[in-house]
C-alpha cells in the first residue's frame, strides 16, 4: 500500500465514523457539556434567585431612604428622651 492509498482509506475511515457518529447523535467536546439540560437549569435557578434577591435589595433600600423610617427613629429618640428626664428607666 503506497503512501496515497493510506490516508485515502483514513480519510474514508474518518467520514464513515462521523456519519455513524451523527446518526447515532453522540456529539463532540464541548458541545456536550454546553448543551446539558441540568446545568441550563441550575442556570435558570441561580439568575431567578439573583432576580428575587435584586428585589429584595430595592424593598430594604426604599425602606432605608424612606423618610417615614427616619421620623420612626426620631420619635423614638423622643420617646426615649422623655424617659430619660423623667426618670424611668430605658427598656
Amino acid at each position: 500500500m503506497n503512501p496515497f492509498e493510506f490516508i485515502l482509506a483514513v480519510m474514508i475511515l474518518m467520514f464513515a465514523f462521523t456519519i455513524v457518529r451523527h446518526k447515532m447523535g453522540i456529539q463532540v467536546g464541548s458541545r456536550r457539556h454546553r448543551d446539558n439540560p441540568p446545568v441550563e437549569a441550575e442556570n435558570a435557578r441561580l439568575r431567578e434567585q439573583v432576580q428575587q434577591l435584586q428585589e429584595r435589595m430595592k424593598v430594604l433600600e426604599r425602606i432605608v431612604t424612606d423618610r417615614g423610617a427616619q421620623t420612626a427613629a426620631q420619635i423614638e429618640a423622643l420617646r426615649d428622651q422623655e424617659r430619660i428626664e423623667s426618670g424611668d428607666k430605658v427598656q
